[in-house]
């Protein structure tokens, strides 16, 4: 086992309602620095992400990623008995996350007017597609669906195509990044002046947040700027995007100041002064051309790295575009632990993301594990409820707390 400063978060306790990404994202960076998070699973089926990666004896990948560091607690809400128990732990609690359709948790009596007239420091933050008031908030849906209402999908792609769809979930873990960065905020207010508060956290808003340029030109300039779809090249940057080399793809993001290092690294110090590339705006203009000559040096080299080598030469800010294979094994990746190699009893050592922010006091974890649905049922009721074995036996007996089958299928499949 490694050996850690003391965790940040030790202390606080999270009820976690959430499923899929955008959610779990959000109180895995809690459990990990430490606070003792409590996942509500209300089947014994679990998470509905337990059923996708690589799934062996009731583990999934999927799940271990986005639900380590967590205990389990397998309970049937739909119960009487499963609704008090939950309401007698919020005195313990200091954070609770969901992430359902906007107004189903109130439904189920955990609402947050509910909870914090029994706890009033409560950090609540519920997790979206769209928020939880307004013309959109009742819609269904996930990160796409963001990406779409938030003017996001409609500049992906090449302009003569449809838009394309992103081959990850950027807005479900950006989403949860953003929700603890709020709950970290809110704890730390809570601390301050004793109150705790709600937090509305939405995939459409993380997204929108996105538009690093465009909103307040557009605002100012509504009849004359028109975004759009600029495939692999940068809409307002030059040269700046994805170019092809001998055997592979290579990104360049070139500013206005560093592209005579460019023209020198190329050894054609005389497009700096080529009227069609003199200013980012001309060259805008005339990317196409720029764009062509830019591929002919790169086919001189032998391949993608011995290109990227000349450019480094010249501290031109590039990047060969790695293929995910390739970036797993870079020494760099694994020097930070951005990679880093976690072990659990059913599949072994394999690599898992890490955190993406590190800490100088609180390393990157891999001493983790991941809890079958239930796993944590009896440690959870006699500390956070005092019950005994008995009333523990009794409660799993009539089906008010769950566990997964003592023997899950011993299935590996990929979704």
């Amino acid at each position: 086992m490694e050996q850690h400063q003391a965790q940040m978060l030790k202390g606080y306790h999270v009820l976690d309602f959430t499923h899929f990404v955008a959610g779990p994202t959000c109180t895995r960076i809690m459990a990990e620095l430490g606070a003792d998070v409590i996942k509500v699973e209300r089947s014994p089926e679990g998470d509905h992400v337990r059923r996708l990666g690589l799934v062996k004896e009731g583990m999934s990948t999927y799940y271990f990623q986005h639900s380590h560091s967590k205990r389990s607690l397998g309970i049937d809400l739909r119960k009487p008995r499963a609704k008090e128990l939950i309401l007698a732990m919020i005195p313990k609690i200091d954070v609770v996350v969901e992430n359902f359709a906007p107004g189903v948790i109130g439904a189920m009596g955990f609402g947050y007017e509910t909870l914090s007239k029994i706890n009033p420091r409560l950090v609540m933050c519920s997790i979206s597609v769209a928020g939880q008031n307004g013309p959109l908030s009742r819609r269904p849906g996930y990160d796409f669906i963001g990406s779409a209402f938030a003017g996001v999908t409609d500049l992906l792609g090449e302009p003569d195509r449809p838009p394309i769809v992103p081959t990850m979930a950027i807005g479900d873990v950006s989403t949860g990044v953003a929700a603890a960065m709020a709950v970290g905020y809110a704890l730390l207010n809570a601390e301050r002046t004793g109150k705790g508060q709600y937090l509305d956290a939405s995939l459409m808003d993380t997204y929108f947040h996105m538009h690093e340029l465009s909103v307040p030109v557009l605002s100012l300039r509504p009849d004359t700027y028109k975004p759009r779809r600029n495939g692999s090249q940068h809409p307002v940057g030059s040269p700046s995007g994805v170019f092809k080399a001998k055997d592979g793809y290579i990104m360049l993001l070139v500013q206005q100041h560093e592209f005579p290092r460019l023209a020198r690294a190329m050894g054609m110090p005389e497009l700096v002064h080529d009227e069609r590339f003199r200013t980012n705006g001309r060259r805008v203009r005339n990317n196409a051309a720029l764009k062509e000559i830019i591929e002919n040096w790169f086919a001189t080299f032998p391949d993608r790295d011995a290109a990227v080598a000349a450019l480094d030469k010249e501290r031109v800010p590039c990047a060969p575009v790695y293929s995910i294979q390739e970036a797993v094994a870079h020494p760099h990746m694994r020097q930070r632990k951005t990679v880093r190699r976690v072990s659990d009893p059913r599949f072994g050592d394999f690599d898992l993301p890490s955190m993406p922010v590190k800490f100088s006091n609180y390393p990157d974890r891999t001493d983790l594990r991941a809890a079958l649905v239930g796993e944590d049922n009896e440690a959870v009721m006699r500390e956070m409820l005092g019950l005994s074995d008995a009333q523990i036996a009794e409660l799993h007996a009539g089906e008010v707390l769950l566990k997964a089958p003592a023997k899950p299928a011993d299935a590996e499949h990929v979704i």
